[in-house]
This record gives structure tokens, C-alpha cells and sequence, in this order.
């Protein structure tokens, strides 16, 4: 053996040592197709640069598909997915379960207390963060400063739903084809009902009494579905039953609605380049009764670990990634600070740069105000703003969300959808055992 193939050999020997001490671990995650997640597989030379010994394959479905897959491979423990895209709905209910690895040992750099303790406390249960936030978001209302000022009004940074309706019927136009107000009306937990949820909330309802009475037949929600209806028969599109997030977010970027209230991440796009109204565009905090609570929710797309994941590790290295501080800085560096994934970091709202983001202050705002564990003005038994955090809740809010969808409709009054929906989440709640 020359001196030269001995060194190629050894050479090769050390490549093969290296080769097993970075033996390639691949870790599945599922996530939803939307544009921040999108972004974020777009970016991941990033993460292999630092971790070249994992692998990420990726699931991405739309998101009623992505819940029915996840809530059914951690309900069985199937282990098909090492990290799930979840939210402030999943994580407590999945956290009591057992179902989730805890992130309480994520490293000090991660720098948790700089989470928002809004969006953290949605994240965890008896002390155990089981989740990272991946951005997070509340609702507030976006609305067309041009209308406004041609109306002779203004807007109020703290609005009440009078201040909503007054500017609703100035801006109406029906020859000019825009509609004073667009608000979600398509059926669904996620959807009509996330919405009315956190309305109902600054109205004073509640799903359920301190006793898990359902409460549909009290005059808060009479009055929270009447103002709903009446509002968007009389300055809401046409066919609003069918309108949710997507449908609305073009009307708007159309300029065919004088206001919108819904997620505060929608900010960016109302904005974005796609928005033929993006210079004309104001914030407000979603509206209020003044009774103390405001009808906005809190949400936040989440990264979590099932315990029936055999790479936790791995997860959770691509996890701390994911959600960290430099992650932000690197959609920063590549898409611009407007484009960041929002709502889950003091320090982001603390940067000058973004500070100059115009929504920025009113989504912060907006989340500050939210309060998943006294989400209205009487007290309640259960946890979240616009959901209920009982296994139950997906299918009882599904119900009621297609019966009002129907009141929207013309289908049915009121009165018709509020005792349909009374019977409809009692027999359930019987049926579950948390009544009589």
C-alpha cells in the first residue's frame, strides 16, 4: 500500500466514522397548507445547514382534512407523524390526555419567557408547555379609511358594535357594488361559529352555565344572533352564508367591503400586494357592548410532539427551530418584517423595525385582550375564547354553526335556529354525561 491509497483509505474510513455519528434521522410533520407554512418549507436549507442528521418529510393538507388526520393517528397512537400542526383548541384537551411530549426542556436560547403570556397560556396545561407557538393571532377589524372619511365618520380604535353598524349603513353602496360589512357566515367550528363565538362573548353569552347547562334559550344569545342577522341582511354581501375566511379576504382585497373583522392575519394580506385596496386599509379592536369584553378570540398554529413519535429528539431540535427567534429574523431577512409569522414573541413587538409594520400595535393589542380562562362576562366552567375546550366541541359546534349558517340564509328565524340549537347541544351534553 503507497503512501497515497493509504491516505485515500483512511480519508474514506473517516468519512464513514463521520457518516455514522451523523446517521440521518427523518421525522414526518403534518401542517396545514397555508402561506406561512408554505414559506416555511421554502426555507429549509436553514435548518439542514444546522442539523445536516435530519431529515423532514412533509404532510401538508387543507385544514379540516389535517384535524381528522392528526386527531385520528394521536387518538390511536398510530406514530405516523413525529411533529403536528395544531392549535389553542387541540393542545389543552391532547395535554390532559397524555398525548403530547412536554416542551418545558427546550433549550435556555429558545428564551420561553419570551413567549406572550396570552398565547403561552393557551399552550399549557398544569404547568407544562406542550406546544410552541408558530404564529398567533386574535380578530380585530380591518376597515377602508376612504369610506370612512367620504361617510363623514371616523373609526375608534376601541369601537362598540353601535360605532360597527352606524359605519356599516354610511358605507353601504349597493350600485358600487360594496357592502358595508363582511363577516363570516359559512358553517363550521372553525368557521361561522368562531366568529359568533367571541361576539356572543362581548354580548355577555356563554355556551354553557357554570353547570354545563347549555344557554341558546338565554336573551344574550338572542341578542348576539338578532344583531348578527340583522347586520349582515341589511350591509352584509350576498350569499354571506357561504363567506368565510378566504371568501371574505377577496371581497375585501376586491373593495367590495367597507369593513371586515377577522383574524389579525389577515393584516398582511389586506395589505400584501394581492389587495387593490392595501393604502386605503385601518385597524380597530374588534368591538365591544361595553361590558368589559370585546368580540375578539386568540388562536395560535402550534407545533407539537405526539408521545407516539419514536424521534422525539429530532422533533423536537426542528421544533425549537421552527419557533425560534432566529427563525423570525430569517423570514425577516428573506420576505421582509411584514411577512413574519406573528403574534407569539415579546421581542418581535418590541423591534423598531417592526414596530413600523402598520398592524402591528393593534394585533398585539388585540391579543393582549383575549382571555381564554374568563372568556365573557358571567363565568364559565369550560376554557377558550371561540371554542370550548371539550373533545365534545368540534361536532356540537359544527351543529350549531350549520343552523346558523341556515338563520343566515333565510332558512329559519332566530328564534327557530336558537331552539334548534338549544335541544341540539342538550342531547348531546346528556348523551356525554356532563347533565342530566
Amino acid at each position: 500500500m503507497n503512501i497515497s491509497l493509504r491516505a485515500l483509505l483512511g480519508a474514506t474510513a473517516a468519512l464513514a466514522l463521520t457518516g455514522a455519528a451523523m446517521a440521518e434521522t427523518t421525522i414526518t410533520v403534518a401542517t396545514v397548507n397555508n402561506g406561512d407554512m408554505i414559506r416555511m418549507q421554502g426555507l429549509m436549507d436553514d435548518f439542514y445547514a444546522k442539523h445536516p442528521d435530519i431529515k423532514v418529510e412533509w404532510v401538508t393538507l387543507e385544514e379540516n382534512v389535517l384535524r381528522q388526520n392528526v386527531t385520528t393517528d394521536i387518538a390511536t397512537g398510530g406514530g405516523q407523524y413525529d411533529v403536528l400542526t395544531i392549535g389553542t383548541y387541540e393542545v389543552p384537551i391532547w395535554g390532559k390526555q397524555g398525548w403530547l411530549v412536554s416542551l418545558n426542556d427546550l433549550p435556555a436560547e429558545y428564551d420561553v419567557d419570551d413567549l406572550l403570556p396570552a398565547i403561552r397560556g393557551g399552550l399549557t396545561v398544569d404547568g407544562n408547555l406542550f406546544a410552541a407557538p408558530f404564529y398567533g393571532e386574535s380578530s380585530m377589524v380591518m376597515y377602508r379609511k376612504d369610506l370612512m372619511e367620504a361617510a363623514g365618520l371616523t373609526m375608534p380604535d376601541a369601537p362598540t358594535w353601535a360605532d360597527i353598524e352606524k359605519a356599516a349603513a354610511a358605507m353601504t353602496n349597493r350600485d358600487a357594488e360594496i357592502n358595508g360589512v363582511c363577516l363570516r357566515g359559512k358553517a363550521g367550528w372553525g368557521e361561522n361559529m368562531a366568529f359568533l363565538t367571541a361576539m356572543s362573548n362581548s354580548f355577555g353569552a356563554r355556551w354553557f352555565d357554570e353547570n354545563w347547562n347549555p344557554q341558546f334559550d338565554q336573551p344574550e344569545w338572542k341578542a348576539t344572533l338578532d344583531f348578527y342577522l340583522n347586520l349582515m341582511n341589511q350591509y352584509g354581501p350576498p350569499g354571506a352564508s357561504n363567506n368565510g375566511f378566504n371568501e371574505n379576504l377577496t371581497l375585501f382585497n376586491q373593495g367590495k367591503c367597507g369593513m371586515w373583522i377577522d383574524a389579525t392575519v389577515a393584516a398582511s394580506f389586506v395589505t400584501g400586494k394581492d389587495s387593490t385596496v392595501a393604502d386605503k386599509v385601518g385597524f380597530a379592536l374588534a368591538p365591544d357592548n361595553g361590558l368589559g369584553k370585546r368580540g375578539n378570540w386568540l388562536w395560535a398554529w402550534s407545533l407539537a410532539i405526539p408521545s407516539s413519535s419514536d424521534a422525539q429528539d429530532a422533533a423536537k431540535t426542528f421544533v425549537n427551530w421552527a419557533t425560534s427567534k432566529e427563525y423570525l429574523e430569517l423570514v425577516a431577512s428573506k420576505e421582509g418584517w411584514a411577512n413574519v409569522p406573528p403574534g407569539t414573541r415579546t421581542s418581535l413587538y418590541e423591534n423598531p423595525e417592526y414596530q413600523k409594520v402598520p398592524f402591528a400595535k393593534m394585533t398585539l393589542d388585540s391579543i393582549n385582550s383575549a382571555d381564554p380562562n374568563a372568556p365573557t362576562v358571567k363565568p364559565v366552567p369550560y376554557v377558550g375564547v371561540q371554542f370550548v375546550a371539550i373533545p365534545e366541541f368540534q361536532g356540537l359546534g359544527t351543529t350549531v354553526g350549520e343552523i346558523f349558517s341556515a338563520a343566515l340564509a333565510g332558512q329559519k328565524t332566530a328564534d327557530e335556529a336558537l331552539a334548534e340549537a338549544q335541544t341540539a347541544v342538550a342531547d348531546e351534553m346528556k348523551a356525554a354525561g356532563y347533565i342530566q
